[in-house]
């Protein structure tokens, strides 16, 4: 089975993909849209992605959309190593992790939303990163209490979950920003303990080919 996964060096959305896919050591393609220029907005991917937005997952015929349904997706497609813990209860901790980064912080900071911030309402450069930061923070403060409960080592557990899948990606959004991590110590701690796996370490978006 073909796998194919439209995205971006940079986008975090799509570098949570990358780290399930390769977790789960599933081989694919990659081909890049540049976001900077508008081209997820070109008509040949809205043919494939009609929410001209990065990632989707071309498997076969079929294409999928949104990085949190992908996500669940390969999950129940390739089931070892697993990203779910199997008890009803922690399933719902690490997916509360996960929605912490993914509904809380990350539509907020979005490059879209970034630049209307800028072209519609005259945000300066400054101001839009003490935005970034600001939401981040916001996010931030409740996930290190969940992983001071319930992190082994990982975000949760002592293996890597969804939560470190989305942890990741926004700790490196984090340090781009220049937010101060250090009233985090657990996020980063967990972070690095992802980061030191090679399947992790391949994701990270300075390892894409079309990373600049």
């Amino acid at each position: 089975m073909r796998v194919t996964l439209h995205g971006y060096w940079r986008s975090s959305a799509a570098y949570r993909v990358r780290i399930a896919l390769n977790l789960k050591g599933v081989g694919y393609d990659q081909v890049s849209h540049d976001l900077r220029a508008g081209e997820q907005r070109d008509a040949d991917y809205l043919a494939i992605a009609p929410h001209g937005l990065v990632p989707a997952l071309e498997v076969g015929s079929r294409t999928l959309i949104e990085s949190p349904a992908i996500l669940e997706w390969i999950e129940s497609k390739w089931a070892d190593p697993p990203l779910l813990p199997r008890d009803a209860d922690e399933v719902a901790v690490v997916r509360s992790m996960a929605a912490l980064v993914g509904c809380d912080i990350h539509p907020l900071n979005n490059l879209r939303v970034l630049n209307r911030l800028q072209s519609q309402f005259g945000a300066s450069k400054d101001q839009v990163k003490l935005w970034v930061r600001h939401w981040i923070a916001e996010g931030f403060a409740p996930l290190e209490q969940l992983v001071a409960r319930h992190g082994a080592g990982f975000a949760f557990g002592r293996a890597p979950t969804l939560a470190d899948c989305y942890l990741v990606p926004q700790l490196y959004n984090a340090q781009r920003f220049g937010v101060d991590l250090s009233p985090y110590p657990r996020l980063v701690a967990a972070g690095e303990a992802a980061l030191a796996l090679p399947a992790v370490q391949a994701a990270h978006p300075d390892r894409q080919p079309d990373a600049d």
